[in-house]
């Protein structure tokens, strides 16, 4: 399966932003799917994963209660909605996808896309 995540920019403390993931190749209906974070320097930041059917999510403590998680099956697409940024939120978000669950560890995924910058300023 392949991966695109879009949907990054610039924008200000306490602004949003909505990040998409297409999956394309294989069965990606049957993927879960998850966003990671990597700001320059630092290590890979688990951020929300989502399974396959939507129906379960997990968030970091980090993003919980600000970030919500979705996918539409219909044209595989998995959404990442960003509310309340903060500048501790700029990095790159890539998207990472599994078929055997959700995970908060990257080691569990073995399909990884391209990322894309998000950047908040404060």
């Amino acid at each position: 399966v392949q991966l695109q995540a879009s949907g990054g920019g610039l924008v200000q403390a306490g602004g949003s932003l909505r990040l998409s993931c297409v999956a394309s190749g294989g069965i990606p209906t049957r993927y879960h799917m998850a966003f990671f974070r990597q700001n320059s320097g630092k290590e890979r930041e688990f951020v929300a994963a989502i399974s396959h059917s939507g129906g379960d999510t997990l968030y970091s403590d980090a993003v919980k209660g600000r970030f919500t998680v979705s996918r539409e099956r219909v044209n595989n697409t998995m959404y990442l909605q960003m509310n309340s940024l903060k500048p501790e939120d700029t990095a790159v978000y890539v998207c990472a996808a599994d078929m055997y669950g959700t995970s908060r560890y990257e080691t569990q995924y073995p399909y990884w896309g391209q990322g894309t910058q998000v950047t908040v300023s404060s």
